[in-house]
């Protein structure tokens, strides 16, 4: 990985110099575009809509529109010159339980890792918030603008997570949450025993990205000049009139996949079991085969030692 930023963390008069590494990247799989005619690639210029002349990338800045149209020009130096403390520092403001944290403010991961010389306050830091069972809240500009972020520990190292400001978090104005709807304890019941009955510990390498997959199909199909068969779509379940009996059906369902899961999964283990055991009684065989031969081989050489030694002494 290549360190995309270097500052330190800043935590009461100790200074933690670290280095910042993306944590994620998207596996999407990348497209060009292309002329539908001939497969050409279609190129954009960087045209200014003034003199009609393309401006190199060097020479491109940013700018501000005021309501009456005219456009403030900012430079990289007026950015970089921006009285910001949290510019090349990550500030720990507090402590609290991740609980307070709602996710939805969460918007990127990123490792950090020590420089040389703050791998033990890092360390020291580090094993105190787990130990605490909180996270840190902080505040870091990164690329250009300044957010909040917590910093957690996973698989040993700080993960600083990126927050939106709570005026970026939308309100959901739904019309049905100023209605009053009608449950029945029955159905809240069946719904509790279908949260129930779906239960399971989270493991995510269990799932795949299965839309990729059927794409990268298809552009195989493609490069082989084989013809691209669509699957049949699944059926829509129609929606049940009664959510009670629907709930029910669910929960049934629902305990019979795992039922049937646990089967299998019993299976595979005797069946492993089995081989195992087999794999062990035939090692156990040739053990004894070998000890066989090596007592022979052991009576061999004692026979050769003697008939040695008898040898010297008649010579």
């Amino acid at each position: 990985m290549r360190s995309i930023w270097k500052g330190a963390i800043s935590f009461g008069l100790v200074t933690i110099p670290v280095k910042l590494y993306s944590a994620t990247e998207q596996r999407d799989v990348a497209f060009h575009q292309v002329h539908r005619e001939d497969g050409g690639r279609i190129r954009y210029k960087r045209v200014c809509t003034k003199d009609g002349e393309e401006v190199p990338y060097s020479d491109i800045a940013k700018g501000y529109e005021l309501p009456d149209g005219e456009i403030v020009v900012l430079t990289d130096e007026d950015f970089e010159n921006l009285p910001l403390s949290t510019s090349r520092r990550i500030d720990v403001l507090l402590f609290a339980t991740e609980e307070q944290v709602d996710p939805i403010y969460f918007s990127k991961s990123y490792y950090l890792e020590p420089e040389a010389q703050g791998t033990k306050p890092y360390v020291l830091l580090r094993d105190a918030l787990e130990s605490s069972g909180k996270v840190a809240v902080v505040k870091v500009a990164l690329r250009q603008r300044e957010s909040l972020g917590t910093l957690r520990v996973r698989d040993g190292v700080f993960v600083l997570e990126t927050m939106l400001w709570p005026d970026e978090v939308r309100a959901p104005e739904f019309k049905f949450l100023e209605e009053d709807v009608d449950l029945r304890p029955q159905e809240l019941q069946m719904a509790t025993s279908l949260i129930d009955s779906m239960e399971g510990e989270f493991d995510p390498s269990e799932y795949k990205d299965a839309y990729r997959e059927a794409l990268q199909e298809v552009i195989e199909a493609k490069v082989e000049g084989k013809e691209v068969v669509p699957q049949e779509a699944e059926e829509e379940v129609p929606a049940a009139s009664d959510l009670l009996s629907a709930l029910r059906a669910s929960v049934e369902a629902a305990k019979k996949g795992r039922s049937g899961a646990r089967q299998a999964k019993g299976d595979g283990k005797a069946d492993a079991d089995g081989k195992a055991k087999r794999s062990t009684s035939g090692k156990t065989g040739t053990g004894g085969k070998s000890g066989k031969s090596s007592t022979g081989k052991s009576n061999a050489s004692k026979s050769k030692a003697k008939s040695g030694s008898g040898s010297r002494k008649s010579a």
